[in-house]
Formats: C-alpha cells, structure tokens, sequence
C-alpha cells in the first residue's frame, strides 16, 4: 500500500519538483523538501514520488504524489495513521507554503504519474495598468491591459487548439520528446475580475506547452499576432512559429486524472 497525497503549493520559493544536488541551485526542490518533512513525521527515511515535475516557480492546486517508507516494510502496516489524519501529523513538519488537502491508500501498483489518465492546468495573466502587489509571483503582469476585443481574439484562438495532433509548435526547442501527439481535450479563457484564466486538459503535455500556449493568446489578445493564424501555427510543428513563453509563476496544476474515482479524505 502507498499514500496518495493531494497538495497545494506555492511554488515561488522552490527550484521545482524535482530532487536535485543541492550545489546546483540556491533554492530547495519540493521533492526534497516533501520528503525530509514525511521522514521526520513517520521517524524513518520516506519516499516519495510526484505526478510530473514542475519548473522553479510553478504552482498547484491539486499535485499529486504518494509517500512510502524507502526501506524494508510491511506492505500492509506501515501506516499507522489513517487516511484522513495524516495532515493533522503533518502539519507541524510542513512550511507553510505546502499543504496536504487529500490522501487516500492506494495499491503497490498505483505511479502518481504513470497511472495518470490526464491533468488539467490554469495560467493565471493580469493586465491592470498597475502592477498588483498581491499578485506578484502568482500571476503574468501583461504589459499592457487587453484591447475590448482582447477576450474574444483570445478565445478565437484558442478554440483551433483542442484535438489530437502533433504539439511540437508548442513544445520547448530542445525538447528530447520525440512523439509530440496529444490530445488537448478542452481549453477555455474566462475574466475574473483583473484576472485572466486559461484552463488547459489534455492526456499528457509537452516541456513548457502550457506557457507556449498562454504566450501565444496573449500574442492574440494583445494584436501582435491574428488569432486566425493558430491553424498554420500548428501545422508547422516548429516552435518558433508559436508566440512568446508565458513565465512560470502564472502556472498551476490544477487537478489530474486517474480515470476513476479516488477516495480523498482530509478530516
């Protein structure tokens, strides 16, 4: 048996997922950070192991991960904490920037990340002609605020993008993904107030395709580029055909699919 987690975290202090040589960057990963804080809690060297890796900056609202002890154990017993509880022990090993809202057992068999069936994300842009103290790090500060057109040459764009086909106009150059077929399976752009939301679900995504595809909206919006052109863009699998990269503190990652129902619990 493995422990599903279901975290939110803000990012901004952390140099993404993955667990690295310290020396290699001044700030900590959030894997590392995860796993010195269950190791303490549960008195024993942890494992744990994320959904997908995010860059430095990234948020989520729903990441998903599962902890194990790394050593000999029984399968079966190791959990001495009910699922449902685990938070409470937790809490005072966790920053306050991490936190456990969901757990749930799962088998030996389950991966956070080749289980998955697909995720969803938000990119979060702002375009007030201030730039908004409370949501720096949290958001894109647009240059300039959007055209009155600006919300309806965004969504036009975006309706080309859902389907499967080939993302690599929307990959990152360099990439070593050799097979860049997804199926982006919704993509909508709603207002909230100042706040601009691009939601994004899809099997799986490319290296940065969220961004590229935020940057490139907002290419539309903004009138540097024609929201009729998304099809020729997609069509030249060439990343420099796609618009700029959005940066990473507007990303979240917003839930993922296992394609049946977990039992989350968080009493």
């Amino acid at each position: 048996m493995k422990l599903l987690l279901k975290l939110m975290f803000n990012g901004g202090y952390y140099a993404g997922w993955q667990a690295q040589d310290d020396s290699r960057s001044p700030k900590p990963s959030l894997q590392r950070t995860l796993t010195a804080a269950f190791s303490e809690c549960f008195g024993e060297p942890m494992r744990i192991t994320g959904c997908s890796r995010t860059d430095a900056g990234v948020h989520a609202l729903g990441y998903c991960a599962t902890a194990e002890p790394a050593g000999e154990h029984d399968p079966d017993a190791w959990l001495r904490i009910p699922p449902g509880k685990v938070h409470r022990a937790m809490a005072r090993h966790l920053p306050d920037d991490i936190a456990l809202t969901g757990e749930a057992a799962v088998p030996d068999s389950f991966h956070p990340r080749y289980s998955a069936a697909g995720k969803t994300y938000v990119y979060r842009m702002t375009d007030t002609v201030w730039r908004d103290p409370f949501e720096a790090g949290r958001s894109w500060q647009l240059p300039r605020p959007l055209p009155p057109d600006g919300m309806d040459r965004m969504r036009r764009a975006a309706s080309y993008i859902p389907g499967t086909r080939d993302f690599t106009s929307f990959m990152a150059a360099g990439s070593k993904i050799t097979d860049a077929r997804r199926t982006v399976k919704s993509l909508t752009v709603d207002r909230e107030g100042s706040a601009i939301l691009v939601t994004v679900s899809a099997d799986g995504f490319l290296y940065h395709m969220v961004r590229i595809i935020a940057g490139t909206l907002a290419d539309c919006a903004l009138g540097s580029r024609d929201p009729d052109e998304i099809p020729d863009v997609l069509d030249a699998l060439d990343r420099s055909a796609a618009g700029r990269t959005a940066p990473a503190c507007g990303l979240y990652l917003a839930a993922v699919d296992y394609g049946f129902s977990i039992p989350w619990r968080c009493d």
